[in-house]
């Protein structure tokens, strides 16, 4: 089985078929339980992410309805009831999220050693794994900052790999709609000068400076930083910098992520969760 929470939480059998999984609580549990996939999750834990600020009467019987609805769903064996709680049998390499961690980690190892090609590949094969927001069936948010974070950093790092394979007039478009969603995010508004400048055309890599400096001085009381400054310095005096322009590549298909199993990542996932939890009392 795997299961997808990048989006609507949902789940396929080994031969790709989709298993509606229905009901929005349904899918909260699921959602809870694949978060911490192979790690057994206490009753309580379960409660507040299912039913969050609102839970039934008897949330514990509830909670066991609720159970046995998502067994009959994919399978009684998926889940598995240990001493301390339920258990989702799975490995991370099976959950979407942590692919994605994965193949973020080898796009951004890529870019560290100056192989921009693989990193583009593997950090476009990661933001294709999502359908929607992160965890979109919990009802608190909390969680889902992280993975959220994650997503906009593997954007940025896929970006300056595809600017290093002389990409730039694929990627203005994105980054001027990037740069808007994000107007205090620096290294964005670098990222859209840089292409634009790319793209042979100075003057409005100029005008996005300025406009990237009165955001930050209007929104924040801030000068752009180092690297922004450094970049408006090479623009003004553009002889007095060596600079090569990357010439275009030609590999601009990107594949999409296949359905079998992932290797499990070397290093485990980092979500502040616990390994196991204690017996709920008599």
């Amino acid at each position: 089985m795997r299961y997808g929470i990048l989006g609507v939480t949902q789940a396929e059998d080994d031969q790709g078929t989709r298993i509606p999984v229905g009901g929005p609580r349904l899918r909260a549990l699921l959602t809870a339980l694949a978060l911490r996939p192979g790690r057994t999750v206490g009753p309580d834990t379960l409660i507040d992410e299912v039913w969050a600020a609102a839970p039934p009467a008897d949330a514990p019987a509830a909670l066991q309805a609720l159970i046995g609805r998502l067994r009959r769903a994919l399978g009684r064996d998926t889940i598995v009831s240990e001493n301390g709680g339920y258990r989702l049998a799975a490995t991370p390499s099976d959950i979407d999220l942590f692919e994605f961690e994965r193949l973020v980690r080898e796009g951004k190892d890529a870019l560290a050693r100056e192989d921009p090609a693989s990193a583009s590949r593997a950090l476009h094969t990661a933001l294709a794994v999502w359908r929607g927001p992160a965890l979109a069936d919990l009802s608190d948010r909390t969680a889902a900052t992280r993975p959220e974070a994650l997503r906009l950093e593997a954007t940025r790092a896929r970006i300056e790999a595809d600017l290093r394979l002389g990409r730039a007039p694929d990627v203005v478009p994105e980054l001027k709609e990037l740069a808007e969603a994000h107007p205090y995010d620096e290294t964005l508004h670098a990222l859209h000068i840089r292409a634009l400048r790319d793209t042979g055309r100075g003057a409005d890599a100029l005008a996005a400076y300025e406009s990237a400096r009165r955001v930050l001085l209007n929104g924040l009381g801030t000068d752009p930083g180092p690297a922004l400054q450094a970049l408006h310095t090479e623009l003004l005096h553009p002889h007095a910098h060596a600079y090569s322009r990357p010439q275009p590549s030609h590999a601009h298909a990107y594949p999409q992520p296949q359905p079998q199993p992932q290797p499990q990542p070397s290093h485990p996932h980092q979500y502040p969760y616990p390994q196991s939890e204690p017996s709920p009392g008599p």
